[in-house]
């Protein structure tokens, strides 16, 4: 009989949220699969258990997601941990879990915080739907694709992000949303210098475009607005749109993109004439 890997949610930073499930949990456990063992170590230390752990992060998920399923197959128990919160949640414990259940190795999971869920309880902003996009990418070609997406999206939208990114995310993000964006970005969660600040997007860019970001954030974005009643838009004026951000140094498909979405004709339509003058 195979053993079974349980997900376990840890505090984002204050000790007491750690549930005695969670606990029980990381007892019963043969070994524990940790993103940081100096981390998880001080987590055992507070409960005052020894055991054995496995480093499993980003850059050794292959190899070690191989090592651990086999000693799961074997019928020893593992208990995952991230450094805070849930794992497999933009971490890489999905890569695990995902190969547990394709080798049928049971999962089991002992909800805990979740830094993303936390954030939007406090944002202010409307939480009945909003979507997770956890970190946008380093490569400017497929962050620029991933915001494109969300262009026209109405949810409240989550991000992630590293204090020495902030500053150009935000600045992306105001470009793709608007300075008139509201945001509310989350730091230190849970501990005692927790702050939220809720601004906009052009204000956070101000305050941050120098540096000065601590912790980690959580960047919680309202939703586009329903689009108001417009009269009916030819073409050309929708080209006409477009140029008009090609001239603020918009590339000419991500421009074609934008006014499709705004005047409801196909990008398709719209980039050969932006083209065919030479602006693209």
């Amino acid at each position: 009989m195979p053993g079974t890997l349980t997900v376990v949610g840890t505090p984002l930073g204050n000790l007491g949220d750690l549930s005695p499930r969670a606990a029980e949990a990381l007892a019963q456990a043969d070994f524990i699969a940790a993103e940081d063992t100096r981390v998880t170590g001080k987590l055992l230390n507070h409960l005052g258990l020894h055991k054995p752990m496995v480093s499993y992060f980003e850059h050794n998920k292959r190899e070690r997601g191989e090592v651990i399923c086999a000693r799961l197959a074997a019928g020893e128990n593992a208990a995952l941990v991230t450094d805070a919160g849930m794992p497999a949640i933009s971490d890489p414990g999905e890569d695990l879990v995902a190969l547990c259940a394709a080798r049928g190795i049971p999962v089991t999971c002992v909800p805990g915080p979740s830094a993303a869920v936390t954030a939007l309880a406090l944002s202010g902003l409307p939480s009945g739907r909003f979507t997770f996009e956890g970190f946008l990418s380093v490569n400017r070609k497929n962050r620029r694709e991933h915001l494109d997406q969300l262009l026209g999206e109405r949810r409240t939208m989550i991000f992630y992000e590293a204090p020495h990114k902030l500053a150009q995310t935000l600045e992306d993000l105001a470009a793709a949303f608007g300075a008139d964006r509201r945001v509310a970005l989350a730091r230190e969660l849970t501990k005692l210098h927790e702050e939220v600040w809720r601004t906009t997007l052009g204000e956070a860019c101000g305050r941050y475009r120098d540096g000065g970001a601590r912790g980690e954030f959580v960047l919680v974005v309202e939703g586009a607005p329903p689009e108001p009643d417009r009269p009916a838009m030819t073409l050309e004026e929708a080209a006409a749109l477009a140029r008009e951000r090609m001239q603020q140094g918009e590339p000419a498909s991500r421009a074609a993109r934008w006014a499709a979405q705004l005047s409801g004709h196909r990008k398709a339509e719209l980039y050969p004439l932006l083209i065919s003058r030479g602006d693209g």
